[in-house]
Protein backbone atom coordinates (compact mmCIF):
# COMPACT_ATOMS: atom_id res chain seq x y z
CA UNK A 1 0.00 0.00 0.00
CA UNK A 2 2.98 2.14 1.13
CA UNK A 3 4.62 1.24 -2.34
CA UNK A 4 1.27 2.33 -4.57
CA UNK A 5 1.08 5.27 -2.87
CA UNK A 6 3.89 6.70 -3.26
CA UNK A 7 3.73 5.50 -7.13
CA UNK A 8 0.85 7.45 -7.34
CA UNK A 9 2.23 10.92 -5.83
CA UNK A 10 5.37 10.32 -8.01
CA UNK A 11 3.13 10.30 -10.96
CA UNK A 12 1.36 13.09 -9.73
CA UNK A 13 4.33 15.23 -9.78
CA UNK A 14 5.69 14.24 -12.75
CA UNK A 15 2.56 14.38 -14.62
CA UNK A 16 2.41 18.16 -13.45
CA UNK A 17 5.74 18.72 -13.89
CA UNK A 18 5.35 17.72 -17.35
CA UNK A 19 2.60 19.90 -18.03
CA UNK A 20 4.42 23.20 -16.61
CA UNK A 21 7.67 22.43 -19.09
CA UNK A 22 4.75 21.84 -21.95
CA UNK A 23 3.62 25.23 -21.33
CA UNK A 24 6.80 26.90 -21.39
CA UNK A 25 7.49 25.40 -24.63
CA UNK A 26 4.04 26.19 -25.97
CA UNK A 27 4.75 29.93 -25.05
CA UNK A 28 8.70 30.22 -26.52
CA UNK A 29 9.63 31.88 -29.47
CA UNK A 30 10.90 28.34 -30.83
CA UNK A 31 7.50 26.66 -31.03
CA UNK A 32 6.32 30.27 -32.23
CA UNK A 33 9.11 29.84 -35.06
CA UNK A 34 8.14 26.58 -35.31
CA UNK A 35 4.26 27.37 -36.48
CA UNK A 36 4.78 30.53 -38.09
CA UNK A 37 5.99 28.56 -41.45
CA UNK A 38 3.72 29.80 -44.07
CA UNK A 39 3.36 30.56 -47.47
CA UNK A 40 1.61 33.04 -49.24
CA UNK A 41 -1.47 31.05 -50.65
CA UNK A 42 -4.80 33.07 -50.53
CA UNK A 43 -8.07 31.78 -50.35
CA UNK A 44 -9.49 30.06 -53.40
CA UNK A 45 -12.85 28.59 -52.24
CA UNK A 46 -15.50 30.14 -50.22
CA UNK A 47 -17.77 27.98 -48.68
CA UNK A 48 -21.31 28.65 -48.77
CA UNK A 49 -22.57 29.71 -45.33
CA UNK A 50 -25.71 27.93 -45.13
CA UNK A 51 -23.75 24.50 -45.33
CA UNK A 52 -22.78 24.89 -41.69
CA UNK A 53 -26.19 25.99 -40.17
CA UNK A 54 -27.04 22.38 -38.87
CA UNK A 55 -23.61 23.50 -36.82
CA UNK A 56 -25.21 26.32 -35.33
CA UNK A 57 -27.41 26.87 -32.48
CA UNK A 58 -28.08 30.48 -32.23
CA UNK A 59 -31.43 32.69 -32.78
CA UNK A 60 -32.87 33.05 -36.46
CA UNK A 61 -32.86 36.96 -35.80
CA UNK A 62 -30.14 38.41 -37.67
CA UNK A 63 -27.70 41.14 -36.20
CA UNK A 64 -25.60 44.53 -37.30
CA UNK A 65 -22.31 44.37 -36.24
CA UNK A 66 -22.84 48.49 -36.32
CA UNK A 67 -25.39 47.10 -33.00
CA UNK A 68 -22.31 46.12 -30.77
CA UNK A 69 -19.96 48.17 -28.65
CA UNK A 70 -16.67 46.09 -29.72
CA UNK A 71 -14.08 48.76 -29.05
CA UNK A 72 -12.45 47.26 -25.71
CA UNK A 73 -14.02 43.59 -26.45
CA UNK A 74 -10.58 41.45 -26.33
CA UNK A 75 -8.70 43.35 -23.69
CA UNK A 76 -12.04 42.51 -21.08
CA UNK A 77 -12.50 39.08 -22.39
CA UNK A 78 -10.66 37.55 -19.47
CA UNK A 79 -13.39 38.89 -17.21
CA UNK A 80 -15.82 36.39 -18.19
CA UNK A 81 -17.64 33.68 -17.38
CA UNK A 82 -15.84 30.67 -19.09
CA UNK A 83 -18.82 29.65 -21.88
CA UNK A 84 -19.11 33.12 -22.74
CA UNK A 85 -15.28 33.44 -23.09
CA UNK A 86 -15.20 30.45 -24.88
CA UNK A 87 -18.04 32.23 -27.17
CA UNK A 88 -16.76 34.87 -27.75
CA UNK A 89 -13.24 33.26 -29.15
CA UNK A 90 -14.48 30.76 -31.16
CA UNK A 91 -16.49 33.43 -33.51
CA UNK A 92 -19.00 31.42 -34.13
CA UNK A 93 -21.08 34.15 -33.83
CA UNK A 94 -20.48 35.82 -36.98
CA UNK A 95 -23.16 33.21 -38.22
CA UNK A 96 -25.18 35.53 -36.37
CA UNK A 97 -24.68 38.94 -38.48
CA UNK A 98 -26.74 39.65 -40.97
CA UNK A 99 -24.29 39.94 -44.18
CA UNK A 100 -25.20 43.51 -44.63
CA UNK A 101 -23.25 44.12 -41.81
CA UNK A 102 -20.59 46.61 -42.14
CA UNK A 103 -17.55 44.35 -43.70
CA UNK A 104 -14.94 47.11 -42.43
CA UNK A 105 -16.45 46.75 -38.43
CA UNK A 106 -15.95 43.06 -39.18
CA UNK A 107 -12.51 43.01 -40.34
CA UNK A 108 -11.70 45.60 -37.94
CA UNK A 109 -12.64 43.29 -34.69
CA UNK A 110 -10.54 40.39 -36.04
CA UNK A 111 -7.71 42.78 -36.68
CA UNK A 112 -7.77 43.61 -33.39
CA UNK A 113 -7.94 40.34 -31.94
CA UNK A 114 -4.95 39.67 -33.97
CA UNK A 115 -2.84 42.14 -32.37
CA UNK A 116 -3.85 40.80 -29.16
CA UNK A 117 -3.61 36.80 -30.44
CA UNK A 118 -1.27 36.57 -32.67
CA UNK A 119 1.15 34.22 -30.35
CA UNK A 120 -0.15 31.25 -28.99
CA UNK A 121 -2.28 32.10 -25.74
CA UNK A 122 -3.48 29.08 -23.39
CA UNK A 123 -7.21 29.20 -23.38
CA UNK A 124 -8.31 31.24 -26.39
CA UNK A 125 -5.75 28.59 -28.51
CA UNK A 126 -7.38 25.53 -26.93
CA UNK A 127 -8.18 23.39 -29.94
CA UNK A 128 -12.14 23.42 -29.98
CA UNK A 129 -12.11 27.13 -29.62
CA UNK A 130 -9.41 27.68 -32.34
CA UNK A 131 -11.35 24.80 -34.96
CA UNK A 132 -14.29 26.89 -34.45
CA UNK A 133 -12.46 29.68 -34.93
CA UNK A 134 -10.61 28.83 -38.39
CA UNK A 135 -14.36 27.71 -39.74
CA UNK A 136 -16.16 30.60 -38.44
CA UNK A 137 -13.21 33.33 -40.23
CA UNK A 138 -13.21 31.36 -43.34
CA UNK A 139 -17.45 30.40 -43.56
CA UNK A 140 -18.06 34.18 -43.32
CA UNK A 141 -15.80 35.60 -45.66
CA UNK A 142 -18.36 37.95 -46.88
CA UNK A 143 -17.84 39.65 -43.78
CA UNK A 144 -14.64 38.72 -42.84
CA UNK A 145 -12.20 38.87 -46.03
CA UNK A 146 -13.65 40.15 -48.69
CA UNK A 147 -13.17 43.88 -50.15
CA UNK A 148 -10.17 44.08 -47.44
CA UNK A 149 -6.90 45.99 -48.48
CA UNK A 150 -3.72 43.82 -48.89
CA UNK A 151 -2.23 43.95 -45.43
CA UNK A 152 -5.47 43.12 -43.46
CA UNK A 153 -5.76 39.70 -45.62
CA UNK A 154 -1.82 39.00 -45.16
CA UNK A 155 -2.42 38.81 -41.43
CA UNK A 156 -5.57 37.28 -41.64
CA UNK A 157 -3.99 34.55 -44.02
CA UNK A 158 -1.26 34.18 -41.88
CA UNK A 159 -2.53 33.77 -38.43
CA UNK A 160 -5.42 31.02 -39.85
CA UNK A 161 -2.09 29.02 -41.42
CA UNK A 162 -0.45 29.55 -38.15
CA UNK A 163 -3.35 28.50 -36.40
CA UNK A 164 -3.74 25.41 -38.32
CA UNK A 165 0.03 24.46 -37.69
CA UNK A 166 -0.66 24.41 -33.87
CA UNK A 167 -3.83 22.40 -34.49
CA UNK A 168 -1.95 19.93 -36.71
CA UNK A 169 0.97 19.66 -33.99
CA UNK A 170 -1.85 18.67 -30.62
CA UNK A 171 -4.63 17.28 -32.44
CA UNK A 172 -3.28 13.79 -32.36
CA UNK A 173 -2.43 13.94 -28.93
CA UNK A 174 -6.00 15.01 -27.56
CA UNK A 175 -8.08 12.70 -25.83
CA UNK A 176 -11.58 14.40 -26.25
CA UNK A 177 -13.03 12.81 -29.64
CA UNK A 178 -15.78 15.45 -30.42
CA UNK A 179 -13.00 18.09 -30.61
CA UNK A 180 -10.87 15.77 -32.80
CA UNK A 181 -13.99 16.18 -35.34
CA UNK A 182 -14.28 19.95 -34.90
CA UNK A 183 -10.27 19.99 -35.82
CA UNK A 184 -10.45 17.56 -38.59
CA UNK A 185 -13.22 19.77 -40.30
CA UNK A 186 -11.31 22.88 -39.46
CA UNK A 187 -7.84 21.34 -41.30
CA UNK A 188 -9.83 20.06 -44.67
CA UNK A 189 -12.00 23.43 -44.90
CA UNK A 190 -8.23 24.98 -44.77
CA UNK A 191 -6.71 22.50 -47.17
CA UNK A 192 -10.04 23.28 -49.23
CA UNK A 193 -10.08 27.31 -49.30
CA UNK A 194 -6.23 27.37 -49.62
CA UNK A 195 -5.77 24.83 -52.60
CA UNK A 196 -3.27 23.19 -50.00
CA UNK A 197 -3.19 19.58 -50.37
CA UNK A 198 -0.96 19.15 -47.16
CA UNK A 199 -3.84 20.49 -45.28
CA UNK A 200 -6.71 18.09 -46.67
CA UNK A 201 -4.22 15.53 -46.90
CA UNK A 202 -3.92 15.55 -43.39
CA UNK A 203 -7.80 16.87 -42.46
CA UNK A 204 -9.03 13.19 -44.42
CA UNK A 205 -6.57 10.93 -42.75
CA UNK A 206 -7.23 12.64 -39.25
CA UNK A 207 -10.81 11.97 -39.94
CA UNK A 208 -10.78 8.29 -41.12
CA UNK A 209 -8.45 7.52 -37.45
CA UNK A 210 -10.38 9.42 -35.69
CA UNK A 211 -13.30 7.11 -36.75
CA UNK A 212 -11.72 4.17 -36.99
CA UNK A 213 -11.29 4.90 -33.24
CA UNK A 214 -14.22 5.72 -32.42
CA UNK A 215 -16.76 3.63 -34.49
CA UNK A 216 -17.94 -0.18 -33.85
CA UNK A 217 -17.96 -2.67 -36.60
CA UNK A 218 -21.48 -1.22 -37.53
CA UNK A 219 -20.18 2.28 -37.46
CA UNK A 220 -22.03 3.09 -34.05
CA UNK A 221 -20.43 5.43 -31.72
CA UNK A 222 -18.39 3.06 -29.01
CA UNK A 223 -19.44 5.40 -26.59
CA UNK A 224 -23.54 4.24 -27.35
CA UNK A 225 -23.91 8.43 -26.88
CA UNK A 226 -26.89 9.30 -29.54
CA UNK A 227 -25.29 13.06 -29.23
CA UNK A 228 -22.63 12.10 -30.60
CA UNK A 229 -24.13 10.12 -33.10
CA UNK A 230 -25.76 13.09 -34.06
CA UNK A 231 -22.60 15.48 -33.63
CA UNK A 232 -20.75 12.75 -35.92
CA UNK A 233 -23.59 12.98 -38.93
CA UNK A 234 -23.42 16.48 -38.64
CA UNK A 235 -20.05 17.25 -39.11
CA UNK A 236 -19.57 14.25 -41.89
CA UNK A 237 -22.38 15.91 -44.02
CA UNK A 238 -20.44 19.36 -43.45
CA UNK A 239 -17.21 17.56 -44.52
CA UNK A 240 -19.24 15.90 -47.54
CA UNK A 241 -20.78 19.18 -48.48
CA UNK A 242 -17.53 21.04 -48.48
CA UNK A 243 -15.65 18.41 -50.54
CA UNK A 244 -19.12 18.54 -53.38
CA UNK A 245 -18.61 21.99 -53.49
CA UNK A 246 -15.22 22.49 -54.01
CA UNK A 247 -15.48 19.97 -56.55
CA UNK A 248 -13.07 17.49 -54.75
CA UNK A 249 -13.03 13.73 -54.72
CA UNK A 250 -15.41 12.24 -52.12
CA UNK A 251 -13.64 9.55 -50.15
CA UNK A 252 -15.40 6.08 -49.87
CA UNK A 253 -14.97 5.96 -46.28
CA UNK A 254 -16.90 9.15 -45.81
CA UNK A 255 -19.96 8.06 -47.66
CA UNK A 256 -20.05 4.51 -46.22
CA UNK A 257 -20.14 5.74 -42.83
CA UNK A 258 -22.76 8.33 -43.55
CA UNK A 259 -24.98 5.56 -44.96
CA UNK A 260 -24.68 3.38 -41.61
CA UNK A 261 -24.93 6.87 -39.30
CA UNK A 262 -27.65 8.28 -41.25
CA UNK A 263 -29.46 5.06 -40.86
CA UNK A 264 -29.01 4.73 -37.13
CA UNK A 265 -29.50 8.40 -36.60
CA UNK A 266 -33.40 8.01 -38.66
CA UNK A 267 -34.52 5.01 -36.61
CA UNK A 268 -33.65 6.83 -33.45
CA UNK A 269 -33.25 10.38 -33.48
CA UNK A 270 -35.73 11.39 -36.65
CA UNK A 271 -39.01 12.81 -36.28
CA UNK A 272 -38.82 13.50 -32.83
CA UNK A 273 -39.91 16.06 -30.60
CA UNK A 274 -38.04 15.05 -27.70
CA UNK A 275 -35.16 12.75 -27.64
CA UNK A 276 -34.76 9.30 -26.22
CA UNK A 277 -33.07 9.54 -22.58
CA UNK A 278 -30.64 6.72 -23.17
CA UNK A 279 -26.79 7.18 -22.03
CA UNK A 280 -26.07 10.89 -22.35
CA UNK A 281 -28.82 12.58 -24.18
CA UNK A 282 -31.50 15.06 -23.61
CA UNK A 283 -34.47 16.98 -24.68
CA UNK A 284 -33.62 18.07 -28.10
CA UNK A 285 -36.10 18.19 -31.02
CA UNK A 286 -34.69 16.72 -34.24
CA UNK A 287 -36.79 19.02 -36.72
CA UNK A 288 -34.04 21.55 -37.61
CA UNK A 289 -31.71 18.93 -38.60
CA UNK A 290 -34.24 16.56 -40.22
CA UNK A 291 -34.57 19.86 -42.59
CA UNK A 292 -31.62 20.45 -42.85
CA UNK A 293 -30.77 16.30 -44.22
CA UNK A 294 -33.92 16.90 -46.68
CA UNK A 295 -32.74 20.37 -47.97
CA UNK A 296 -29.40 18.29 -48.95
CA UNK A 297 -31.20 15.35 -50.40
CA UNK A 298 -30.07 12.83 -47.29
CA UNK A 299 -32.01 10.08 -47.89
CA UNK A 300 -31.61 7.39 -45.31
CA UNK A 301 -33.23 3.92 -45.20
CA UNK A 302 -35.59 2.46 -42.38
CA UNK A 303 -35.23 -1.14 -42.70
CA UNK A 304 -34.26 -1.84 -38.98
CA UNK A 305 -35.39 -1.87 -35.15
CA UNK A 306 -31.96 -2.39 -33.81
CA UNK A 307 -29.00 -0.18 -34.02
CA UNK A 308 -25.93 0.68 -31.64
CA UNK A 309 -27.61 -2.16 -28.77
CA UNK A 310 -30.96 0.02 -28.61
CA UNK A 311 -34.22 -1.48 -30.42
CA UNK A 312 -37.30 0.61 -31.46
CA UNK A 313 -40.37 -0.16 -32.34
CA UNK A 314 -42.61 2.03 -34.25
CA UNK A 315 -45.80 2.11 -36.00
CA UNK A 316 -47.67 5.64 -36.76
CA UNK A 317 -49.41 6.30 -33.45
CA UNK A 318 -46.79 4.95 -30.94
CA UNK A 319 -43.12 4.22 -30.51
CA UNK A 320 -41.14 1.96 -27.96
CA UNK A 321 -37.24 2.15 -27.30
CA UNK A 322 -35.17 -0.26 -25.07
CA UNK A 323 -31.52 -0.48 -23.86
CA UNK A 324 -30.59 -3.64 -24.70
CA UNK A 325 -27.25 -2.98 -25.19
CA UNK A 326 -23.53 -3.74 -23.36
CA UNK A 327 -21.69 -0.53 -21.48
CA UNK A 328 -19.27 0.66 -23.60
CA UNK A 329 -15.31 0.25 -22.91
CA UNK A 330 -13.67 2.27 -20.16
CA UNK A 331 -12.17 4.51 -22.29
CA UNK A 332 -15.91 5.30 -24.19
CA UNK A 333 -18.49 5.20 -20.69
CA UNK A 334 -17.84 8.63 -19.92
CA UNK A 335 -21.34 9.70 -20.70
CA UNK A 336 -22.83 6.32 -20.43
CA UNK A 337 -25.86 5.63 -18.05
CA UNK A 338 -26.64 2.65 -16.59
CA UNK A 339 -30.19 2.05 -17.86
CA UNK A 340 -29.96 -1.39 -19.15
CA UNK A 341 -33.51 -2.80 -20.36
CA UNK A 342 -34.89 0.43 -19.31
CA UNK A 343 -37.51 2.38 -21.64
CA UNK A 344 -39.11 4.86 -23.42
CA UNK A 345 -43.07 4.75 -24.63
CA UNK A 346 -44.38 6.93 -26.68
CA UNK A 347 -47.98 7.97 -28.36
CA UNK A 348 -48.41 10.05 -30.68
CA UNK A 349 -45.35 12.70 -29.65
CA UNK A 350 -45.81 12.52 -26.10
CA UNK A 351 -44.15 9.89 -23.61
CA UNK A 352 -46.19 8.25 -21.28
CA UNK A 353 -43.33 6.43 -19.85
CA UNK A 354 -39.35 8.33 -19.72
CA UNK A 355 -35.90 7.93 -18.46
CA UNK A 356 -34.96 10.82 -16.29
CA UNK A 357 -32.48 12.11 -18.57
CA UNK A 358 -28.83 13.16 -18.47
CA UNK A 359 -27.38 16.15 -15.72
CA UNK A 360 -23.86 16.32 -18.12
CA UNK A 361 -22.13 18.91 -15.90
CA UNK A 362 -19.51 16.14 -14.37
CA UNK A 363 -18.12 17.98 -11.27
CA UNK A 364 -22.13 18.18 -10.13
CA UNK A 365 -22.77 15.68 -8.01
CA UNK A 366 -26.20 15.42 -10.17
CA UNK A 367 -24.22 14.00 -13.00
CA UNK A 368 -23.17 10.38 -10.85
CA UNK A 369 -27.01 9.79 -9.87
CA UNK A 370 -28.48 10.97 -12.97
CA UNK A 371 -26.22 7.78 -14.39
CA UNK A 372 -27.50 5.36 -11.72
CA UNK A 373 -29.88 2.45 -12.53
CA UNK A 374 -32.27 3.93 -10.36
CA UNK A 375 -33.25 6.89 -12.86
CA UNK A 376 -34.29 5.15 -15.51
CA UNK A 377 -37.38 2.81 -16.21
CA UNK A 378 -35.91 -0.52 -15.01
CA UNK A 379 -35.29 -3.07 -12.25
CA UNK A 380 -32.81 -2.39 -9.46
CA UNK A 381 -31.82 -4.70 -6.87
CA UNK A 382 -30.37 -2.66 -3.28
CA UNK A 383 -29.93 0.55 -4.94
CA UNK A 384 -27.29 -0.64 -7.18
CA UNK A 385 -26.22 -0.02 -10.27
CA UNK A 386 -25.91 -2.76 -13.22
CA UNK A 387 -22.28 -1.19 -13.47
CA UNK A 388 -20.04 0.46 -10.70
CA UNK A 389 -18.29 4.17 -11.56
CA UNK A 390 -14.90 5.40 -10.71
CA UNK A 391 -13.40 9.13 -11.59
CA UNK A 392 -11.08 9.67 -14.00
CA UNK A 393 -8.11 11.79 -14.41
CA UNK A 394 -10.02 14.27 -15.68
CA UNK A 395 -13.03 14.18 -13.30
CA UNK A 396 -15.30 12.44 -15.34
CA UNK A 397 -17.18 9.46 -14.20
CA UNK A 398 -15.94 6.53 -16.25
CA UNK A 399 -17.23 2.42 -15.36
CA UNK A 400 -14.96 -0.16 -14.10
CA UNK A 401 -17.48 -2.80 -14.71
CA UNK A 402 -19.06 -4.44 -17.31
CA UNK A 403 -21.60 -7.16 -17.31
CA UNK A 404 -23.21 -10.09 -19.86
CA UNK A 405 -26.29 -10.19 -22.13
CA UNK A 406 -27.55 -13.41 -22.06
CA UNK A 407 -30.45 -13.69 -24.24
CA UNK A 408 -32.53 -11.01 -26.98
CA UNK A 409 -35.15 -12.06 -29.01
CA UNK A 410 -36.99 -9.65 -30.99
CA UNK A 411 -40.72 -10.12 -32.45
CA UNK A 412 -42.20 -7.12 -35.23
CA UNK A 413 -45.56 -8.33 -36.78
CA UNK A 414 -48.42 -6.22 -37.88
CA UNK A 415 -50.57 -6.02 -34.31
CA UNK A 416 -48.02 -6.77 -31.94
CA UNK A 417 -44.31 -6.27 -30.52
CA UNK A 418 -41.92 -8.51 -28.57
CA UNK A 419 -38.64 -8.13 -27.06
CA UNK A 420 -37.17 -10.52 -24.24
CA UNK A 421 -33.91 -9.99 -23.14
CA UNK A 422 -31.77 -11.05 -19.89
CA UNK A 423 -28.24 -9.91 -18.44
CA UNK A 424 -26.03 -11.34 -15.44
CA UNK A 425 -24.76 -7.88 -13.78
CA UNK A 426 -26.50 -8.79 -10.79
CA UNK A 427 -25.45 -12.42 -10.81
CA UNK A 428 -21.94 -12.10 -9.13
CA UNK A 429 -23.09 -9.46 -6.45
CA UNK A 430 -26.31 -11.08 -5.97
CA UNK A 431 -26.54 -14.18 -7.85
CA UNK A 432 -29.61 -12.29 -9.86
CA UNK A 433 -30.02 -12.59 -13.43
CA UNK A 434 -32.86 -10.36 -14.29
CA UNK A 435 -34.78 -11.20 -17.43
CA UNK A 436 -37.36 -8.74 -19.14
CA UNK A 437 -40.17 -9.66 -21.06
CA UNK A 438 -42.76 -6.36 -22.65
CA UNK A 439 -45.31 -7.40 -25.47
CA UNK A 440 -46.97 -4.38 -26.94
CA UNK A 441 -50.73 -4.29 -29.03
CA UNK A 442 -50.78 -2.09 -31.44
CA UNK A 443 -54.36 -2.02 -31.65
CA UNK A 444 -54.97 -1.83 -27.88
CA UNK A 445 -52.18 0.64 -27.14
CA UNK A 446 -51.51 -1.56 -24.54
CA UNK A 447 -47.88 -2.77 -23.10
CA UNK A 448 -48.12 -6.12 -20.98
CA UNK A 449 -44.51 -6.02 -19.48
CA UNK A 450 -43.07 -9.17 -17.43
CA UNK A 451 -39.79 -8.99 -14.81
CA UNK A 452 -38.24 -12.12 -13.98
CA UNK A 453 -36.08 -12.89 -11.18
CA UNK A 454 -33.77 -15.77 -11.69
CA UNK A 455 -31.95 -17.10 -8.88
CA UNK A 456 -27.99 -18.87 -9.47
CA UNK A 457 -25.85 -20.26 -7.16
CA UNK A 458 -24.79 -17.03 -5.25
CA UNK A 459 -28.42 -16.12 -4.80
CA UNK A 460 -28.74 -13.98 -1.42
CA UNK A 461 -32.06 -12.10 -0.25
CA UNK A 462 -32.32 -8.78 -1.74
CA UNK A 463 -34.65 -5.15 -2.03
CA UNK A 464 -36.03 -4.91 -5.48
CA UNK A 465 -37.04 -1.75 -6.97
CA UNK A 466 -38.78 -1.31 -10.72
CA UNK A 467 -39.38 2.53 -11.17
CA UNK A 468 -41.73 3.74 -14.31
CA UNK A 469 -40.41 7.45 -14.70
CA UNK A 470 -42.91 10.16 -16.27
CA UNK A 471 -42.01 13.76 -17.22
CA UNK A 472 -42.46 16.72 -14.99
CA UNK A 473 -46.45 17.46 -16.18
CA UNK A 474 -47.67 14.31 -15.91
CA UNK A 475 -50.19 13.29 -13.03
CA UNK A 476 -50.43 10.40 -10.97
CA UNK A 477 -53.86 9.16 -9.33
CA UNK A 478 -53.24 5.75 -6.69
CA UNK A 479 -56.76 4.07 -6.88
CA UNK A 480 -58.05 2.31 -3.90
CA UNK A 481 -57.61 -1.00 -5.00
CA UNK A 482 -53.84 -0.65 -4.32
CA UNK A 483 -52.63 -2.34 -7.62
CA UNK A 484 -54.04 0.51 -10.21
CA UNK A 485 -52.29 3.89 -10.53
CA UNK A 486 -53.92 6.55 -13.39
CA UNK A 487 -51.43 8.05 -15.79
CA UNK A 488 -52.67 11.67 -16.68
CA UNK A 489 -50.67 13.61 -19.17
CA UNK A 490 -51.91 16.87 -21.89
CA UNK A 491 -53.16 14.45 -24.20
CA UNK A 492 -54.12 11.07 -23.24
CA UNK A 493 -54.87 9.06 -20.14
CA UNK A 494 -53.42 5.80 -19.09
CA UNK A 495 -53.77 2.94 -16.55
CA UNK A 496 -50.97 1.60 -15.11
CA UNK A 497 -51.74 -2.56 -13.30
CA UNK A 498 -50.03 -4.22 -11.26
CA UNK A 499 -51.45 -7.61 -9.08
CA UNK A 500 -49.54 -9.27 -6.19
CA UNK A 501 -47.10 -6.71 -5.45
CA UNK A 502 -46.73 -3.50 -3.86
CA UNK A 503 -46.72 -0.12 -6.38
CA UNK A 504 -46.66 3.11 -5.08
CA UNK A 505 -46.12 6.72 -6.25
CA UNK A 506 -42.44 8.49 -5.68
CA UNK A 507 -41.17 11.66 -6.45
CA UNK A 508 -38.23 12.14 -8.09
CA UNK A 509 -35.81 14.28 -10.36
CA UNK A 510 -36.00 15.01 -14.44
CA UNK A 511 -33.09 15.74 -16.27
CA UNK A 512 -34.39 15.94 -19.44
CA UNK A 513 -33.41 19.67 -19.67
CA UNK A 514 -29.40 20.20 -20.36
CA UNK A 515 -28.12 20.95 -17.20
CA UNK A 516 -31.52 21.14 -14.91
CA UNK A 517 -33.33 19.22 -12.84
CA UNK A 518 -37.38 19.22 -12.27
CA UNK A 519 -39.29 17.20 -9.38
CA UNK A 520 -41.25 14.36 -11.18
CA UNK A 521 -43.40 11.14 -10.09
CA UNK A 522 -42.88 7.85 -10.63
CA UNK A 523 -44.65 5.12 -10.48
CA UNK A 524 -42.00 2.63 -8.38
CA UNK A 525 -42.75 -1.65 -7.84
CA UNK A 526 -41.15 -3.15 -4.34
CA UNK A 527 -40.60 -6.39 -2.90
CA UNK A 528 -37.88 -8.56 -1.53
CA UNK A 529 -36.60 -11.42 -3.76
CA UNK A 530 -36.45 -15.09 -2.71
CA UNK A 531 -35.53 -18.71 -2.82
CA UNK A 532 -38.15 -19.58 -5.76
CA UNK A 533 -38.24 -17.53 -9.30
CA UNK A 534 -40.08 -14.71 -9.36
CA UNK A 535 -42.03 -13.22 -11.85
CA UNK A 536 -43.51 -9.41 -12.03
CA UNK A 537 -46.26 -9.03 -14.53
CA UNK A 538 -47.28 -5.45 -14.75
CA UNK A 539 -49.54 -3.53 -17.45
CA UNK A 540 -49.91 -0.18 -19.07
CA UNK A 541 -53.07 0.49 -21.10
CA UNK A 542 -55.03 3.42 -22.68
CA UNK A 543 -57.56 4.28 -20.69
Amino acid sequence: MFIKSNFLNFSSLFFQAFKQLRRIYLNSPIYNKKISKIDDKTIIYKPNQNIFSCLIKFERKKYNIEDFSLNSVWKNSHNLHSKNFRKLHNFFWLFTLDLRSSKKITQNVIYNWISENYNYKQHIWDLDILSKRIIAWISNSKLTYESADAEYKFHFNSLIKKQTNHLINEIKSSKKLDDKMIGSTAIILVGLSYGDSYYLRFGIDLLKQLLNFSLDSSNFPKSRNLRQLVFYLKYLIVIRELLKESQTNIPEFLDEIIFYLGKSYNLLCANKKKGILFNGNFEDSSEEFDNYINFYKYKFKDDANETGGYVLLKNKKTYLAIDIGRAPEKKFSKDYQAGLFSFEFNFLGEKVITNSGYFQDHKHRLNIISKSSATHSTLVIDDTSVVKFERDKLGSTIINKNFKILSKEIKSQEDFYMIRASHDAYSKSHGIIHERKINFFHNKFKLEGCDRIIKTKNFKSSNFAIRFHLLPEVNLTKLLNNETILIESKNSGWKFRCKNHKIDIEMGLYFGIKNKYLENKNIIITGITNQEEQAINWEISRV
